[in-house]
């Protein structure tokens, strides 16, 4: 008997609410539809694929794309919306999505406009419904672009994180009719505003964000959220047009480069600042891009402005600069623990430096320094560096040894896995104890609403519902019980298989590591190093799967400290606690 083929169910809202067409009420909708098409049991083995916090203009969501690939691979009998921009507004995508179904034989049925691919007049009238769909989404986005224009009028703030140097202040008015407005406006703060003022003639100065950086590190400048300045930071308040003060160059500027301007020549007064709307693509999940100038909406601002016109065209013109230089190509990076070794004393990431030497062995002498050192000059950080080639090797035989029977981190290995297994048995026991008492409960509690019906109208009736009550309400709280033991449970059973894999690739690390590439032998120190602590005289090596962190040599007296509320510190505690050690080299390395 041939395999029935799965329906699919599809949902997508554009945002994270509970509000309109959720995805839970979207799903159970389609379900329902599937159990009068298809049956019992097609609905209830309907496979599920959503999207929520995802726009329909574009078909670049994850779950769609999982829904996609499993298609060509499941042999899927029909994909069920509800609505048919629930798959997408764009009809050019949607016109390919329809035609890659017809040749993969699935048919799609959205649910509220009743439309349906298997017959001819349903692919009709969804090519036709589509294209409302589109023209909805543009007509969206057009009404969004009017009240930006509507706003830009206006020069208000309109929230958000203030930038370095402003706050935010609410002011009000009252209309002609004798309505209070209230809006917000950029309010100047002297001490940030001193910060920003010295970035600009530091860069204007040295021409280079690395320089700027590094002056504002060895003087110890902070942003505005108290963290040390990184180029990306300072990149951001020069590039930043609400510093600009509304100058006759700025306006030459921001007319050349065809912005869409809101402001006559006449608002240019040489006092207050920029305004620019619609500057930056925000999307989830990635880091914020700057748009190009023409789809920029700016107008005159009710904030002042503090860095005039003609210094502020000349930064972004050294930034254009800089941004097309010719790049540089890095020499091959043979170092192995770039992303593992951080600084025992501040915390910050140790990169590999590569020289032009060569030791005997014909490879490129290589040295690992903090990255904050670099970056300061030594004035922030001034940890030792280390010889790359040395600790490279060094770790690569430290952990040839772990795979020796009866090695301290095997040992250590087994005594967890003995402890898990203990926890998880007892885990069991509690288990099984608490589903006895919920069925316990539940039983009472069908005793009880026997009893009401008997006792309706009675002074017992309020008696036996208040009794209910507190028996449901304990049956909640072991029920909620039951779900944690479980999910507990649970990841023990993965932790296992964890242990039992690890040890497994132990074994083969010592007959294997020196045939592997430079990008396998990475790939295999990441599999059993979590993090790697460099204090100027030993590395202190961090692995996964034992119970508490186990770490070779044993960590020295202070470095705790010096690492305090850095990324590595509860790396240090739990390592600290496992009192395992085994020297991994002298000074040198």
């Amino acid at each position: 008997m041939a395999a029935v083929r799965p329906i699919v169910i599809y949902s997508r809202k554009s945002k994270f609410t509970g509000k309109g067409e959720s995805i839970e009420n979207q799903i159970e909708m389609c379900r329902q539809y599937i159990r009068l098409q298809f049956g019992d049991d097609a609905a209830e083995r309907a496979l599920v694929y959503e999207d929520e916090g995802f726009s329909g203009g574009t078909l670049e969501r994850p779950q769609f794309k999982r829904m996609m690939a499993d298609a060509k691979e499941k042999n899927f009998r029909a994909i069920v919306v509800y609505r048919l921009d629930r798959i997408s507004r764009n009809i050019g995508d949607f016109a390919k999505l329809i035609e890659q179904l017809n040749r993969m034989k699935i048919d799609f049925i959205s649910i509220k406009e009743q439309f349906d691919t298997s017959s001819p007049m349903g692919r009709a009238m969804m090519y036709i419904s589509s294209v409302f769909s589109q023209l909805e989404r543009e007509t969206i986005a057009e009404r969004i672009r009017d009240n930006m224009h509507e706003l830009s009028k206006t020069g208000r703030w309109l929230g958000g994180n203030t930038p370095t140097g402003y706050e935010s202040e609410s002011v009000s008015h009252v209309t002609i009719d004798g309505k209070t407005k209230r809006a917000c406006k950029l309010k100047i703060l002297p001490e940030e505003i001193g910060v920003v003022k010295l970035i600009y003639d530091k860069f204007l100065e040295t021409g280079s964000l690395t320089k700027t950086e590094t002056y504002l590190l060895q003087n110890g400048y902070t942003t505005k959220n108290g963290k040390q300045f990184t180029r990306f930071a300072v990149k951001g308040i020069l590039s930043n047009p609400v510093y600009l003060i509304a100058d006759e160059f700025a306006y030459d500027y921001l007319t050349k480069n065809h912005v869409d301007l809101f402001a006559e020549q006449s608002d240019f007064d040489g006092v207050h600042g920029i305004m620019a709307y619609n500057r930056t693509l925000q999307q989830p999940g990635r880091a914020h891009q700057i748009k190009p100038m023409e789809e920029w909406i700016v107008s005159v601002g009710k904030h002042q402005g503090v860095i005039e016109g003609k210094a502020w065209v000349k930064v972004q013109t050294i930034l254009e600069r800089n941004k097309s230089k010719s790049y540089r190509k890095p020499r091959s990076n043979v170092a192995l623990l770039s992303g593992l070794l951080v600084c025992g004393n501040c915390g910050e990431y140790m990169r590999p430096k590569m020289s032009q030497r060569r030791n005997i062995k014909g490879e490129t002498i290589y040295t690992y320094l903090c990255s904050m050192k670099e970056r300061s000059r030594g004035h922030v950080c001034n940890m030792k560096n280390c010889n790359g080639n040395m600790l490279d090797a060094d770790i690569i035989e430290q952990l040839k040894h772990l795979s020796e029977d009866g090695s301290d981190f095997i040992r250590q290995l087994e005594q967890s896995k003995r402890a898990l297994l203990g926890n998880r048995q007892s885990y069991d026991e509690e288990i099984s104890k608490l589903e006895t008492e919920i069925a316990a409960n539940e039983e009472e509690i069908k005793g009880l609403v026997s009893a009401l019906g008997k006792s309706s109208g009675t002074s017992a009736e309020s008696y036996i519902m208040q009794k209910i009550d507190e028996l449901h309400e304990k049956g909640e709280g072991l029920k909620r019980h039951l779900a944690e033991l479980k999910e507990l449970t649970s990841s023990h059973a993965l932790a296992d298989i964890e242990f039992d894999l690890l040890a497994q690739m132990l074994s083969t690390f010592k007959d294997t590591v020196d045939k592997m590439t430079v990008e396998q032998k990475r790939a295999a120190i990441r599999t059993f190093v979590k993090e790697i602590i460099w204090d100027g005289r030993d590395a202190h090596v961090v692995l996964f799967g034992s119970e508490y962190e186990y770490e070779f040599p044993k960590t020295p007296a202070g470095i705790g400290k010096q690492v305090a509320g850095s990324k590595t510190e509860e790396n240090l505690e739990g390592a600290a606690e496992g009192g395992l050690a085994e020297p991994s080299g002298e000074d040198s390395k």
